[in-house]
């Protein structure tokens, strides 16, 4: 078998050759933004929280009161940001129905992954193109090639559509479980160069994101993602490779909470019920080779008690038996259901939650056979959930500010092309390059430090580097600089954001509306005026803004009037973006 020798270093460099304007900000000393600047770098430390937060309230069901409140932190919650027409939706109905509403996870996808590149388009800088499809045709069902370009191509096309799924997500919980199932099941898209095998993995973690979580964690064990990953190709009973044993049990099921866990002659004999899984590197897919595969009996410790798993010539009757082991202990519930709330609630977990919130859940997870729904619907229906000290607890993650800040202001990704639409896409990636997440890409196999990293969790996003990033993030997204001609640019328009709100010609009724949708917690009277006071241009009657926006609204076409209320709410709008408020949910 013939294999590339494009690497995943010189793939990079060649595509970070061409960037949409407004993504080669200058950075600190001169340095360059370069896209796909991917690494294994941990986040830089930053100091301990000073305080702790004890959070109340059980898994009884929430019988306050449903408004903007309520239902904005819903959203944030299992949303990336939160969009007025989604608020709306949700303050017609209950809490229950709410609730139900977002778990709906099927949901019709925007499009499938497409080829952005044919050699004649003049829009396409690379000497490239997909050798069997047209421009716009999807490469999913193309084969691995082992001799050109493409597989870096795809892996990005793949990147972008996540992104793109993202973005126009409904109000639904889906796109915000595939990531929480993807920073679980960590992987990396450069240890399988491969654009199907990467594309099918991320299909598998959401097409059983609210399923069953023995099943899906079957499901992970053998696709050809992680396969590569963590060596499971490679694990053989003449050289069993304990890597996939260990994770499975440390990071996926077990986890290392108890200190009465697991042994190390338990991974031994785990990897060598999971030898002799192989697969299909052009086609993506998994098979099995018998030969290498440990088909004596295994035996594990007192912790599993003193099991013994057969030796079978069939390595799945094995797996089955391997997992009804594991998932026998009690703590692989407790486990998934802390990171479950860490994901989805707040990240410090004390007695009182132990005790009320997450045992309760664990019960919930076990007596219903794992399966996921149940236990999420639970949690968000709980009066726990709804605890108002639990809005507006954890820092954003990058994630939250690159495609939560476009779907909170109604942005879509500009395609005038399939060109542009590939650029625009490259340039939100670069973006969370910048903010240190990128889908597809987590630092290691134990997923994000931010979700795991005791005492700081969500601290960690933010650092001298990250918010710098952040903030030109933002900053740009309210300039003309995003763009890859003068048709196709990404921007916030403050005029058609501003007309959503309740009463725009009334500026403190407008902030008010503004501030529940982009900030998630209530604003001192002293920075409301402050927002006040940039809207009126340091005027001190509020009829300067009503006056204003009448002359928008009456003549919409005429350029001074455009100009004077869009240029007004830009200078606000930007300033509330860089409150401290906006980087929390």
């Amino acid at each position: 078998m013939t294999v590339s020798t494009l690497n995943r270093r010189s793939f990079f460099q060649k595509l970070g050759k061409a960037m949409p304007h407004g993504a080669g900000e200058q950075g600190q000393a001169g340095e360059k933004l370069n896209p796909f600047r991917i690494s294994d770098q941990e986040l830089p430390l930053v100091p301990p929280p000073t305080t702790t937060i004890s959070l109340s309230g059980g898994l009884e069901p929430y019988n306050g009161p449903w408004d903007v409140d309520q239902a904005t932190h819903l959203l944030r919650r299992i949303c990336f940001g939160v969009k007025k027409a989604d608020l709306d939706l949700l303050l017609g109905m209950t809490v229950d129905e709410a609730v139900s509403h977002v778990l709906n996870t099927s949901l019709p996808q925007t499009k499938p992954v497409y080829n952005y590149f044919e050699d004649t388009d003049p829009n396409n800088p690379y000497d490239y193109e997909e050798p069997n499809l047209q421009l716009g045709e999807t490469w999913v069902t193309e084969p691995y090639d082992f001799n050109g370009d493409a597989e870096g191509y795809r892996i990005q096309s793949f990147r972008g559509w996540w992104l793109e799924q993202m973005v126009n997500q409904g109000a639904s919980i889906l796109e915000k479980l595939t990531l929480f199932w993807h920073n679980h099941f960590a992987t990396q898209t450069a240890s399988y160069f491969n654009g199907k095998g990467c594309y099918q993995h991320n299909e598998l973690l959401r097409s059983k994101a609210l399923g069953n979580f023995k099943e899906m964690t079957k499901a992970v064990t053998l696709d050809p993602l992680m396969l590569i990953y963590l060596n499971g190709v490679y694990n053989t009973k003449w050289a069993p490779d304990e890597n996939y044993a260990r994770e499975l049990q440390e990071l996926f099921t077990i986890g290392k909470d108890n200190p009465d866990h697991y042994t190390e002659e338990d991974v031994v004999a785990a990897a060598r019920v999971l030898t002799g899984w192989k697969i299909d590197y052009e086609k993506a897919t998994m098979w099995y080779y018998a030969v290498d595969h440990d088909n004596t009996d295994k035996q594990f410790s007192a912790f599993y008690n003193n099991t013994v798993i057969p030796g079978n010539v069939n390595a799945e009757v094995e797996l089955d038996a391997l997992l009804d082991m594991i998932f026998a202990k009690n703590e692989v519930a407790e486990y998934l259901c802390r990171k479950l709330y860490r994901w989805f609630v707040y990240y410090h977990i004390d007695a009182t939650t132990e005790a009320n919130v997450i045992q309760p859940l664990a019960q919930i997870f076990r007596s219903g056979g794992y399966e996921i729904q149940p236990v999420l619907e639970t949690l968000l229906k709980s009066t726990h959930f709804f605890d108002a000290v639990n809005k507006g607890c954890y820092i954003k993650t990058p994630v939250d500010i690159v495609i939560g800040t476009l779907r909170s202001f109604n942005l879509g990704i500009p395609s005038q092309t399939y060109w542009d639409d590939f650029e625009m896409k490259y340039f939100l990636t670069d973006m969370l390059i910048g903010q240190q997440m990128v889908p597809g890409d987590p630092p290691n196999v134990a997923g994000w430090q931010a979700f795991r990293q005791v005492p700081l969790y969500y601290r960690m996003w933010v650092n001298s580097t990250t918010v710098r990033r952040r903030n030109e993030y933002l900053a740009l997204l309210f300039s003309p600089f995003i763009a890859t001609s003068d048709d196709n640019r990404l921007q916030i328009i403050p005029v058609d954001f501003a007309a959503q709100m309740s009463n725009p010609y009334d500026p403190v009724v407008m902030i008010d509306d503004m501030v529940k949708i982009l900030l998630p917690q209530p604003l001192s009277d002293n920075k409301k005026w402050l927002l006040k006071n940039i809207l009126l241009s340091g005027q001190s009657s509020d009829s300067y803004w009503t006056i204003a926006w009448s002359d928008y609204v009456n003549d919409p076409s005429n350029d001074m009037y455009y100009s004077i209320v869009n240029t007004r709410l830009t200078n606000m709008l930007a300033y509330m973006l860089l409150l401290p408020e906006y980087q929390l949910a």
